[in-house]
């Protein structure tokens, strides 16, 4: 299912439900049919999710030279998407409501 959340500050942004439950819980919410993130939580939001993001880029930095492309008897694979890059909309609708002073809502 997709999770459509709406601010008169940014463009809607649409996720699937697994990663809207996902970065709802990293800025410690949870994903309901309805719900809100105030601008007064944007600030704690933001620095949450920036800092998991951090730490999945640096996580994902220490494994680069572990695989083992091109070497005899290993499979070439592809490298998951990062956290950065699926929660970037998200972050950055948030960094726009924050400036603007409004809030963010979702099942509306």
């Amino acid at each position: 299912m997709l999770i459509t959340f709406k601010s008169p500050a940014a463009p809607d942004v649409m996720m699937l439900e697994n990663l809207a439950e996902y970065l709802l819980g990293i800025i410690g919410k949870q994903l309901t049919e309805r719900g809100v993130i105030t601008h007064e939580d944007l600030p704690s939001a933001i620095e949450k999710l920036e800092a998991a993001v951090s730490s999945d880029k640096k996580e994902r930095a220490e494994h680069d030279g572990h695989f083992h492309e091109g070497e005899e008897g290993h499979e070439p694979h592809e490298i998951p998407i990062g956290l950065a890059q699926r929660a970037y909309p998200f972050l950055d609708m948030m960094r726009l409501a924050q400036k603007d002073g409004k809030d963010i809502l979702w099942g509306v």
